[in-house]
C-alpha cells in the first residue's frame, strides 16, 4: 500500500469558489407514478435539497416529452399533458425552495420537413430513439416552434394558455422557472449548427420573455464542446443575436466512455484522463466565454460516465459491478474541485434514473429498488459540505493516484477532499487532522449513506476509488 503525503497552506486562497454541485433528472418510465421506485426516487431527489437542479423531458419518450404530438388541423388542436403534468408536479413538489433549470428539450417532430410523417408508439413507455428525424424546419420562421415551447412554459407559469386556434387552455400550475434551457445537445439531435440555433434561442427567449419576463435562459447544451470551438465562437458573440437577447448561461456535457475492448481494470486510467481532457476544453471554452459574454454563466450539466455497452443496442438488466459505481463517483468529485477552481457554476451529475434502454450506466440509483448508489452519496455528501463561498487553498501532494484540495468555508470550516483514482488502497498523511470529522464514500459504504467518525491519527487509509471529506477541528 501506498503512502501519501497531503500538504495543505490553508492561508494562501487561490480561489474563491461559485461552483453549486447539483444533478439533472432525465424523465422516464421509472419516474411516473406507479413505477416499483417512484416513491423512493423522488424522496432521494427531495432529500439531497440540491439547487440548479435540470429537468429534462427527452425525445426517447415522445409521450413523456411532448405536449403536441399532432399538427393543428383547420378545427382541432392537440395539446395534451395528461401524461408530462405528474412527473413535472412530482418534480417541483422535489424541489420546492431551490431554483431549478426546466428543459423541455423535443422539438415535435411534425414541425420538421421529412419524407413521411414519423409515427409514435402508442405506449408511453416504449422507448421511441427514431424520434428526432429532419434537419429543416417546416415553419422557417420559427414562430411555430418558439409559440410551441412559450405555451408550455404558459400552461406552467401562467395557469394556461390560448391555442393556435384561439382556444383557452386551464393548468392551474403557477410554478416558479428560474432558468429555462434551449434545446438539448442540439449538434446531435436534427443536427442544428450553431446560426440556426442562434436563430432558435432568440425566437424562443423572445416568445418566453413574452409569457414569463422572470425567466432566465441557458443556451447551447452541447454535447461535444471539444469539437464545437465555432458554437462558443459564433454564439456568445452578441453582434449574432438580435438587440437585447439575454445570454444568461451556456451550458454543455462530459461523459468518460472507455473502448469496448477495454478490460474494466484499465477504466480508472481512460476516465481520469478523458476527465483531464475535458478540463483543457473548459479552460478553452472559458476563455472565449470571458472574451465574448463574460456575464454569462456557466453550466456544465451533464456530467458522468458510461459503459461501453450502453452506447450499443440493449442487453438486457444486468447492473455494472458494485465499483462502478464508486469509480464514477470518484470521477465526479475529482472534476467538482478542478472545476470549482475554474469558476464554474453548476456542475451536474448525470442522471437521478438510469436503466436498461436509457444508459444505466449513468444512474444514481438502483433501478430495481430505487435505492441511491455511489454517485448519489458522493454528490449529497459534495453538496451538504461545499458551496459558492468556499476558498479553495494551495494544496499539494507528489502522486497522480490521489487527489486533494482544502477548502475555507464561508464559516471559516477547513475541509478536504480527497479522492482515491485507482481500485486499491492508499494512506494518507494529512497533518493536523486528529479528531477531524471524516466522511467518506467507499466500497463498503454500497448503498449506505456514509457515516461520520472522528480521526485519531494524521493517518487515514483511503479503500479504492473512495471519496472522503475531512473537517478539521476549530
Amino acid at each position: 500500500m501506498g503512502e501519501v503525503d497531503i500538504k495543505v497552506d490553508w492561508a494562501n486562497v487561490e480561489f474563491v469558489s461559485r461552483t453549486i454541485p447539483t444533478l439533472q433528472v432525465v424523465v422516464n418510465p421509472l419516474l411516473r407514478r406507479g413505477s416499483p421506485i417512484h416513491d423512493q426516487t423522488f424522496q432521494a431527489l427531495r432529500d439531497l435539497q440540491a439547487d440548479d437542479v435540470r429537468f429534462v423531458p427527452w425525445f426517447p419518450y415522445p409521450r413523456l416529452a411532448v405536449a403536441e404530438l399532432l399538427p393543428p388541423s383547420a378545427d382541432h388542436t392537440y395539446w395534451d399533458f395528461s401524461l408530462i403534468d405528474p412527473v413535472v408536479s412530482d418534480f417541483m413538489d422535489a424541489t420546492h425552495g431551490h431554483n431549478v433549470v426546466l428543459n423541455f428539450s423535443t422539438i415535435p417532430q411534425w414541425m420538421f420537413k421529412t419524407v413521411k410523417p414519423i409515427d409514435t408508439p402508442r405506449d408511453p413507455d416504449k422507448v421511441d430513439w427514431g424520434y428526432e428525424d429532419g434537419t429543416e424546419l417546416r415553419d422557417p420562421s420559427m414562430k411555430e416552434v418558439s409559440d410551441y415551447f412559450a405555451r408550455i412554459v404558459g400552461w406552467y407559469t401562467q395557469g394556461g394558455f390560448t391555442d393556435e386556434l384561439g382556444h383557452r387552455h386551464d393548468s392551474g400550475h403557477h410554478y416558479k422557472v428560474d432558468y429555462w434551457e434551449i434545446l438539448n445537445e442540439p449538434e446531435y439531435e436534427h443536427a442544428i449548427g450553431p446560426q440556426m440555433y442562434t436563430r432558435l434561442y432568440d425566437a424562443v427567449s423572445t416568445a418566453i420573455h413574452q409569457v414569463d419576463p422572470r425567466i432566465k435562459f441557458v443556451g447551447m447544451s452541447l454535447a461535444t464542446p471539444s469539437k464545437s470551438p465555432d458554437f462558443f465562437e459564433y454564439f456568445l458573440h452578441s453582434r449574432n443575436h438580435l438587440p437585447g437577447i439575454p445570454l444568461d448561461a451556456i451550458s454543455y456535457h462530459f461523459y468518460a466512455v472507455p473502448s469496448g475492448d477495454e478490460s474494466s481494470d484499465v477504466h480508472p486510467f481512460t476516465f481520469f484522463e478523458q476527465a483531464d481532457h475535458f478540463l483543457d476544453t473548459v479552460r478553452y471554452a472559458e476563455s472565449i466565454r470571458r472574451r465574448l459574454s463574460p456575464q454569462a454563466q456557466t453550466m456544465l450539466n451533464e456530467i458522468g460516465t458510461i459503459q461501453p455497452e450502453d452506447t450499443g443496442p440493449p442487453t438486457g438488466g444486468t447492473p455494472p459491478p458494485a465499483s462502478y459505481w464508486n469509480l464514477s463517483g470518484a470521477v465526479y468529485a475529482y472534476l467538482y474541485g478542478q472545476l470549482a477552481g475554474l469558476g464554474i457554476d453548476v456542475v451536474g451529475e448525470s442522471q437521478l434514473v438510469g436503466y436498461p434502454t436509457q444508459f444505466p450506466s449513468v444512474s444514481m440509483v438502483d433501478w430495481a429498488t430505487g435505492r441511491p448508489n455511489a454517485r448519489y452519496w458522493v454528490l449529497k455528501m459534495l453538496r451538504e459540505n461545499f458551496g459558492p463561498g468556499d476558498k479553495l487553498v494551495e494544496t499539494k501532494l507528489a502522486t497522480p493516484s490521489v487527489y486533494a484540495q482544502g477548502f475555507v468555508t464561508p464559516k471559516g470550516k477547513k475541509k478536504l477532499l480527497i479522492v482515491n483514482k485507482r481500485d486499491r488502497g492508499i494512506r494518507v498523511l494529512v497533518p493536523g487532522s486528529v479528531h477531524s470529522r471524516l466522511e467518506i464514500v467507499d466500497q463498503s459504504t454500497g448503498f449506505n449513506s456514509p457515516l461520520p467518525s472522528e480521526l485519531t491519527s494524521e493517518y487515514l487509509t483511503l479503500p479504492g476509488f473512495a471519496v472522503a471529506i475531512v473537517t478539521l477541528p476549530n
